[in-house]
């Protein structure tokens, strides 16, 4: 009988132990979310005439964002970070480099050709306002975000590869340096749908198609995913 009690009251001991190990783990200023990566599909906006897209379009980004909580249940929260992202567009836009400036022209539907692409890299400075329904406890919760990009491009590449020949163009100066745009990211847990609407153009001004300037600008789609 003794024994009975004895290992009786020591579990509950143990339990009450634990229960305050516990508590004192439990982060009541924790923050969310603070680094961040995702895949999206690549849509081309505003195409001049006779311009489509040909296969996947290929959009990868990744980076840092600090969370900074703004109310007591820490579950609104302004962001402000950096990131590096690769954006990729198949379409059916050549673009070839003349002795007067570049060219750009639809490729002929009798023409066959490999891979048709133009890309860059780009520094991501992403701000975000912040909701969801986050506690100490758990990491499973709905978010809702939204913010403002400013992205600078590091390097961009155009390649057209076909049987015939290939042309290859690097750091094109008639693309935008400097894109802008909004985006949201929402869903539960692991998995949340990504949007970007880029606002400015991604050619500058003297790219022209028949004689026109381009108005090329993007809408990312996808699928984003957050780490601690």
């Amino acid at each position: 009988m003794k024994l009975s009690l004895f290992l009786f009251f020591f579990s509950c001991a143990m339990l009450a132990q634990d229960s305050l190990y516990y508590e004192k783990k439990v982060d009541s200023l924790y923050r969310e979310d603070q680094f961040y990566f995702g895949f999206a599909y690549n849509v081309l906006q505003n195409k001049p005439r006779g311009v489509s897209q040909d296969g996947f379009s290929t959009g990868l980004h990744f980076g840092f964002l600090r969370d900074m909580p703004i109310n007591k249940n820490r579950t609104f929260a302004l962001a402000a970070g950096l990131g590096l992202a690769y954006q990729a567009y198949n379409q059916n836009l050549l673009i070839s480099d003349l002795n007067q400036g570049f060219n750009y022209t639809v490729i002929e539907s009798d023409v066959s050709f490999k891979k048709n692409q133009f890309s860059f890299v780009n520094i991501d400075l992403p701000i975000e306002v912040r909701w969801r329904t986050s506690t100490p406890e758990s990491h499973k919760f709905f978010r809702l975000y939204t913010g403002f990009k400013l992205s600078y491009m590091l390097f961009n590449n155009s390649r057209f590869i076909s049987n015939s020949g290939d042309i290859k163009i690097n750091n094109n100066k008639q693309f935008n340096a400097f894109q802008y745009g909004v985006y949201l990211a929402t869903g539960y847990n692991t998995w949340n749908f990504y949007a970007y609407y880029g606002f400015n153009t991604i050619f500058k001004s003297e790219a022209k198609f028949d004689g026109v300037p381009m108005e090329l600008s993007t809408l990312n789609l996808g699928l984003q995913f957050y780490i601690l």
